[in-house]
């Protein structure tokens, strides 16, 4: 029997060899930050590093196109993020593969639209080294209480909160994909324990103890961080509510690069406010940006990020186009692309 992990990236019925000109079309968002782009120089700068693939890619590169009918229709493989997703297979016959330009795909989410022979893959791996940075970042503001000692700075407050060395403490990394493992990553070099949850349990080299989601509860207590990385699905809506935050200790802190919805913030503030949480930093919200009527602006002991945490903003765009350069080395050799999205498990 087919394991999961297998049947994660097994390719459909029909999937081939591509053919001897492949269609690429690559549609970018205009409002977007230029950070998230394949733009035609950055495209030429991946197609000069993969000199012998790119000689059989016809490639277009549009922003928000009006012509985006016209450029999918002949269209082999489309990489973006936001497009027209409505009748996809009647208009785009020959599509084999769409790749989205970032991780986590709960904005297109049904996949009722998503054609039955066709590929969906996704940029999990490219934020992995600015993730590693930026975890060590928050796991050192939170151990030296930076989050408190702003809260005293706004209030014109000299309020000496000391703090102890951080080598020996313990980090519960919620989610060991690639941004968890670049956690852990993190976690390993600043001397912590690391205590992994995972759907799979399956083991990581940086992970000293690996566990299961029905394990959580007794994990909580034992952390010193909480890492959330877990991406947005069924099963991860809400999985750190209210009652998991009260299993923390009040010494631990929190941190979000996962997705929103996965946290109770409307929890999470009342014990920062109380204090019964030392602090917590978050990167990601729901909605983005985050209204200026949201009451987590003045949430005490809280550091906010715009989700900026795992994307580089000299190297996102050109490891993308290096990540689409790669699937499509891995397509005419025959093997199975990276980064497959399962249609079951969301991810």
């Amino acid at each position: 029997m087919a394991t999961k992990k297998q049947k994660r990236t097994r390719m459909p019925a029909g999937w081939g060899p591509p053919p001897k000109r492949i269609r690429l079309h690559i549609e970018n968002v205009r409002e977007m930050d230029m950070v998230y782009k394949i733009t035609e120089d950055r495209y030429a700068a991946a197609a000069a590093r993969h000199k012998t693939l790119a000689r059989r890619i016809d490639v277009t590169v549009a922003e928000d196109a009006k012509g985006f009918d016209k450029a999918i229709a002949d269209a082999d493989i489309l990489v973006g993020w936001r497009f027209n997703r409505e009748n996809l297979a009647e208009r785009a016959p020959n599509l084999k593969w769409i790749h989205m330009t970032g991780a986590g795909i709960e904005h297109v989410l049904p996949f009722d639209w998503l054609p039955a022979g066709t590929v969906l893959t996704n940029n999990r791996g490219v934020h992995r080294p600015k993730a590693q940075q930026f975890t060590m970042t928050a796991l050192l503001m939170l151990n030296e209480r930076i989050p408190a000692l702003v809260t005293e700075q706004y209030k014109a407050k000299w309020t000496r909160i000391y703090a102890t060395a951080i080598e020996g403490k313990t980090a519960l990394i919620i989610g060991v994909g690639m941004m968890g493992d670049a956690a852990a990553r993190a976690a390993r070099q600043l001397g912590l324990k690391t205590i992994g949850v995972r759907r799979s349990g399956t083991p990581n080299r940086y992970i000293d103890e690996m566990h299961t989601p029905d394990r959580l509860a007794e994990l909580l207590p034992r952390a010193d961080f909480v890492l959330v990385n877990a991406p947005l699905t069924d099963e991860t809506e809400g999985m750190i509510g209210r009652a998991e935050l009260e299993l923390m200790q009040p010494s631990a802190g929190l941190i979000n690069m996962g997705r929103a919805r996965v946290v109770d913030y409307k929890a999470l503030a009342t014990k920062l406010r109380k204090r019964e949480i030392s602090g917590a930093v978050l990167d990601v919200f729901d909605p983005e940006p985050l209204p200026k009527t949201s009451p987590l602006w003045k949430v005490p002991n809280l550091i906010m990020t715009p989700h900026v945490s795992s994307d580089d903003d000299d190297n996102y765009g050109p490891l993308t186009a290096d990540l689409v350069f790669e699937n499509i080395g891995r397509w005419v050799a025959g093997k199975v692309l990276k980064n497959v999205v399962d249609r079951t498990l969301q991810y």
